[in-house]
C-alpha cells in the first residue's frame, strides 16, 4: 500500500514538473529525460512524464472512431476532433491579451505569448544566437547540422524543415485552394490570402505616432514601426538575411525552396 502511495506521489510530482518545462532551458530536458525516462514498450521511445507516454501510446492504435462530418478525416481521440473542427468553423477561442491575435489551440497561444517576452532561454552553443521558443531553437540548429530530412517525393529535393517542403509541393500541384470571397482570386497559401484581403478593407484605425501613417491591422502598424526603429527580428536560418516583418520573411523563404 505504501509502495503504491509513494509511486502515485512520484508520478504526480513528475506531471506537476512537466507543466514547468516551458520555463526550463533546452539542455535541462535531456538531463531530465536521461534521469527518469518513461519508455514506450512498443516503440521504445522515451518520455519525460506519464501523461506524455499515455498520449503517445494512442499513436499505436489503428482504430480512429472519431470522424469529422465535414471532411471525413478521422481521429483516435474526441478532443483532437474537437480541435480539428475549428479549421472548418474558423473558431479561435484563445486570444492574446497583448496583440489580440487569436488561436485555435491553447498551446499555440502559449507559444505565441513567448514572442512578447524579451527573455531568450534557448541559446545555441555553436553560434551563441538565442531564442524565446525551443521550437525556433531546434529549427535554427539544423543550420549547423546541415540535416535535410524532409524529401520531396516528386523531384527528390531535400529540405531542412517540413513547412518548407509543404510550400515547395505547391510548385508541383499548382493548386490554389484558398479563394477570396470578394473577388474570387485564389492563392496557394492561406497567409497570402490573408494578406490579399487587406486590399479590400478601407478602414485604417491603427496610426503611427511618429509619421501618422495609418494601417488596417495592428500587426502591420507594429511591423511599420520597425522602419523607424531599424529592428529586424526575423532572420533567415539559411542565409542569415534579416527582415522587419514576418510576411516579407516568409516570402523570402520561398527562394530557398
Amino acid at each position: 500500500m505504501e509502495e503504491n502511495i509513494s509511486e502515485t506521489r512520484h508520478v504526480t510530482s513528475k506531471i506537476a514538473h512537466s507543466s514547468e518545462i516551458s520555463k526550463v532551458p533546452l539542455e535541462h530536458f535531456d538531463a531530465q529525460l536521461n534521469e527518469n525516462p518513461q519508455k514506450c514498450e512498443i516503440s521504445t521511445k522515451s518520455f519525460r512524464d506519464i501523461t506524455s507516454l499515455i498520449s503517445h501510446t494512442g499513436t499505436h492504435m489503428k482504430e480512429k472512431p472519431f470522424a469529422c462530418d465535414m471532411c471525413s478525416k478521422a481521429f483516435r481521440r474526441s478532443d483532437v476532433l474537437k480541435t480539428h473542427l475549428r479549421i472548418h468553423t474558423k473558431e479561435k477561442p484563445y486570444v492574446c491579451e497583448v496583440c489580440s491575435q487569436a488561436f485555435t489551440q491553447s498551446g499555440n497561444l502559449r507559444s505565441h505569448l513567448l514572442t512578447h517576452s524579451k527573455k531568450k532561454h534557448y541559446g545555441c552553443n555553436v553560434c551563441g544566437k538565442a531564442f524565446t521558443l525551443g521550437s525556433n531553437f531546434k529549427r535554427h540548429f539544423i543550420i549547423h547540422t546541415k540535416e535535410k530530412p524532409h524529401i520531396c517525393e516528386v523531384c527528390s529535393k531535400a529540405f531542412a524543415h517540413g513547412s518548407t517542403l509543404k510550400s515547395h509541393l505547391l510548385t508541383h500541384s499548382k493548386e490554389k485552394p484558398h479563394a477570396c470571397e470578394l473577388c474570387s482570386k485564389t492563392f496557394a497559401r492561406s497567409g497570402d490570402l490573408k494578406y490579399h484581403l487587406l486590399t479590400h478593407s478601407k478602414e485604417k484605425p491603427h496610426t503611427c505616432e511618429i509619421c501618422s501613417k495609418a494601417f488596417n491591422q495592428r500587426g502591420h502598424l507594429l511591423a511599420h514601426l520597425r522602419v523607424h526603429t531599424k529592428e529586424k527580428p526575423y532572420s533567415c536560418d539559411v542565409c542569415s538575411k534579416a527582415f522587419s516583418d514576418n510576411h516579407t520573411f516568409k516570402r523570402h523563404l520561398i527562394i530557398h525552396s
